[in-house]
């Protein structure tokens, strides 16, 4: 019969282990889809209402900086004397899904939204959509 001790270590283990901290994605660069819950509503005191999972992008990408070329010194007038190299996690490919709003009687409605389809490591920009 194993002791006190050790059941509580194996335990501990088989917690740490199952915690999404550990996980390569947690660790490791990289960025991937992720649900969450929204809820729509179609006006402020909320007619129609619905919720549905949708995808985001989370995530980090990798960057660098280092010191800048001496051509590239010599056109900035020294100015530019650090060159960064970065991308952003950020979606790649979208689709739309159809969303049921209950409305407060028995009728619906369904609208249209998006959702990421797909995720890559891009250079860092405002939303293109």
């Amino acid at each position: 019969m194993p002791s006190c001790h050790a059941v509580i270590i194996i335990s501990l283990l088989l917690i740490l282990m199952a915690s999404p901290c550990w996980s390569y994605e947690a660790i490791g660069p990289g960025c991937h889809l992720h649900p969450f819950d929204v809820t729509i509503k179609s006006d402020r005191r909320g007619t129609c209402r619905g919720t549905h999972v949708v995808q985001a992008c989370v995530g980090y990408c990798e960057s660098s900086a280092f010191p800048s070329k001496y051509s590239v010194l010599l056109a900035s007038s020294f100015k530019h004397n650090i060159t960064s190299v970065s991308q952003c996690c950020t979606i790649s490919k979208m689709q739309k899904i159809k969303v049921r709003l209950q409305c407060r009687a028995i009728r619906h409605e369904e609208i249209e939204i998006f959702t990421a389809k797909s995720c890559q490591c891009d250079m860092c920009r405002l939303s293109r959509y």
